[in-house]
């Protein structure tokens, strides 16, 4: 009976011997593993970020993570100190690593061709013959005035008679798209630039707020736009709106 006893006590101490040291052997194991690994931190996005969006939105959207090495991309940052002014170059989805390669100074993620949007504004495109277009002379970065046009029912006391008014002084332009006349032989590309005509329409691209965007496609779409030329240092005189029958006095 003593020996069946003893045997269980040593058979149980032996148990627990046995599952400590299984125990010990894993956690060493991973230990070891985790070493093996070289662990490091680096900011991993938690949601996703837009093209465009500033450095405190990104702030906003990592955190300092431990990874892997070998899971670690080059370029990935530890920190976003030093970086102020950038902006995110591409989309940013969460869960990937925040690489320096996609930040960028706002004014390189410009179209060529193209001028940065303000903040605040957004764009809004017309198309328009060359003759309105200041005989297609408008680039982007130039800033313009525009006239709009109507047949009829722009006025309600006379509404049978055709009106015209500069409604916008000083408009940014941010693009302006264009099919050029081939070149001659022998011409001077700058001279031609502005001596030939454009073929086609051009497709003129403005900054403007949300209620001035929706004023110039209502006039663009049941009037007709013009454009002036108009530089920071134009004259603005008080508004303006121009009626046929008064046009010869």
């Amino acid at each position: 009976m003593k020996t069946r006893l003893l045997g269980g006590i040593v058979a149980l101490v032996l148990a627990i011997v046995g599952t400590l040291l299984l125990v010990s052997y894993v956690q060493g194991s991973e230990a070891r593993a985790q070493q093996d690994l070289q662990p490091a931190e680096v900011l991993v996005l938690q949601e996703q970020i837009p093209k465009g969006s500033d450095l405190e939105k990104i702030k906003s959207a990592v955190k300092l993570t431990s990874l892997p090495s070998a899971s670690i991309p080059n370029g990935a940052l530890k920190s976003l100190d030093g970086l102020n002014g950038k902006v995110a170059a591409v989309e940013l989805l969460p869960g990937e690593p925040l690489l320096g390669a996609r930040l960028a100074d706002p004014d390189t993620l410009s179209t060529p061709g193209s001028v940065p949007v303000p903040a605040g504004m957004q764009e809004i495109s017309v198309q328009l013959d060359a003759q309105q277009v200041v005989g297609g002379r408008v680039a982007a970065g130039d800033t313009v005035g525009i006239v709009v046009l109507f047949d009829k029912g722009a006025l309600k006391d006379s509404p049978d008679i055709e009106t015209a008014q500069q409604v916008f002084h000083k408009v940014l332009v941010t693009s302006v798209q264009r099919a050029m006349a081939k070149e001659s032989a022998g011409s001077d590309p700058a001279t031609q630039a502005n001596t030939e005509l454009p073929n086609g329409q051009l497709i003129v691209t403005f900054a403007r707020n949300d209620a001035d965007s929706a004023k110039i496609a209502f006039g663009a779409h049941f009037g007709s736009l013009w454009l002036t030329k108009e530089p920071s240092t134009a004259t603005e005189g008080s508004p303006v709106v121009v009626k046929k029958p008064e046009l010869y006095r």
